[in-house]
């Protein structure tokens, strides 16, 4: 038997509801519909609050982009090493003991340096035991090419000098060639370290180090030596990688690289480097920061443009112990006067007109030594004219010069936040982060249009 349905039966139960009362006055029909209008306001309002905080949560975790600049040797990557060890402290916990091959090589590196350069010192300058010394360590050139296999890195060039022009140059830094930069090599490191049965070669070289410790403390030791090393202006201790005075706390079976030894380790990376970190700690916590190490030398600054796009802040290292320096591969230019050109570029571009701007004036440390040691900052640089040699009156100067630049240099007014810095300073620079952390967020959160 087939049922029908009754049309009133087809009437949508909640229309009922919301149908307007029978006998409605037309008093009460304004006051209902007042009503009304007033609830689908309040629903509007809780709807747009709804995708305003969806849209705010979106933008909140967005990336935070910050570019690193400065020439070569400017000290971007320990900065950036500070940066981990302070807000993501477990990749940085993850990654510290791979470091200690790393600063290996360094020690290792630093005493190569000193044997390519007593190569050509005339033996009428050094006594035999040093002659001695160059012969028992030379098998720390293979622990080299060893460490440097180790860690995957790009071949180096061979130890030299070059002793026509009189000035005699370092072995070759050997490169890592990855975008990852020194994460891939700590990676390599790593999977190696865990591998069973055969000694690793970073293990091999280990062993060569320690029957050589005694002659390595003995070479740094002599004041033959360190006179050679005066003369040819080459002061391993001011330069980056540097662990001879921790020879022995160093090449030891047991060593664990502590925090600042890793921020002092020396791995220097060739093109643009990518370092992703999330924040672990704080209302910020989950929040990723990428860090793009463009590279420093000449070479290299042909692409930087590219990553200029959507970062929110540009920090500029210019290393102001470089002033009685000259450019690698070009003596006639001065460290400082490279550092400054560099600069004057950045503040002069346009499309970097609304970056936040973060100089770094980097190696203070380095250069009040330099100054109590008596060299002349006005022997290079003429304008500084007879202002005191010290380093409140040095550094002081550097800083009105640098802001100047940017003041007269920039297409439109800008601030520059300007600290003085050593880099290797983990607790100082600590707390320089901290501080253009917050800046670098109030601006991420402006230009989301988070805040008004």
């Amino acid at each position: 038997m087939v049922n029908f349905t009754r049309s009133e039966d087809l009437i949508d139960p909640l229309s009922r509801v919301l149908e307007p009362p029978a006998n409605e006055t037309s008093e009460q029909r304004a006051a209902r519909e007042a009503r009304e209008a007033e609830a689908r306001r309040v629903s509007d309002r809780i709807d747009e609050q709804i995708r305003s905080e969806k849209q705010a949560n979106s933008r909140n975790r967005a990336p935070v982009k910050v570019l690193m600049l400065g020439q070569a040797e400017s000290g971007k990557s320990t900065t950036v090493k500070v940066f981990q060890m302070s807000y993501a402290r477990q990749s940085w916990e993850a990654e510290r003991m791979s470091w200690r091959t790393v600063i290996h090589l360094n020690l290792v590196r630093s005493v190569n340096r000193i044997l390519a350069v007593l190569e050509n010192v005339p033996e009428t300058e050094t006594a035999g035991r040093v002659n001695l010394l160059r012969m028992r360590l030379s098998p720390l050139r293979r622990v080299q090419r060893d460490l440097e296999m180790h860690l995957g890195l790009a071949e180096g060039d061979e130890l030299h000098a070059a002793a026509d022009t009189g000035v005699f140059r370092c072995p070759a830094e050997v490169c890592l060639r990855s975008q990852n930069g020194w994460a891939n090599a700590l990676g390599l490191a790593r999977q190696k370290t865990r591998g069973q049965g055969k000694r690793s070669l970073a293990e091999e070289a280990l062993e060569v180090i320690l029957m050589s410790r005694d002659d390595i403390a003995a070479l740094w030791g002599d004041d033959e030596v360190r006179t050679a090393l005066d003369v040819r202006g080459l002061r391993l201790e001011d330069q980056s990688g540097f662990f001879l005075d921790d020879l022995y706390r160093i090449a030891h079976r047991g060593y664990e690289p502590t925090d600042d030894d890793v921020v002092r380790a020396r791995l220097r990376t060739v093109g643009v480097q990518e370092f992703r970190f999330f924040v672990e700690i704080g209302g910020e916590a989950g929040r990723e920061w990428i860090f793009y190490d463009v590279g420093g030398s000449r070479s290299h600054r042909g692409v930087w443009h590219p990553y200029f796009t959507d970062v929110k802040a540009i920090i500029f290292l210019a290393p102001i112990s470089v002033f009685d320096e000259k450019l690698e591969g070009d003596p006639s230019v001065n460290l400082l006067e490279d550092s400054i050109k560099l600069w004057t570029t950045v503040c002069k571009s346009k499309l970097l007109s609304k970056v936040q701007l973060i100089l770094f004036l980097n190696k203070c440390d380095i250069l009040e030594r330099k100054l109590a040691r008596g060299v002349s900052l006005k022997r290079y640089i003429p304008t500084y004219g007879d202002r005191k040699n010290d380093m409140p009156t040095a550094s002081k100067y550097l800083r009105n010069q640098f802001l100047e630049i940017a003041r007269k240099q920039s297409p439109e007014p800008r601030t520059v936040h300007c600290f003085m810095t050593t880099a290797i300073d983990t607790r100082a620079t600590a707390k320089t982060l901290a501080a253009i952390r917050g800046r670098i967020l109030n601006d991420n959160l402006q230009s989301a249009e988070l805040l008004r």
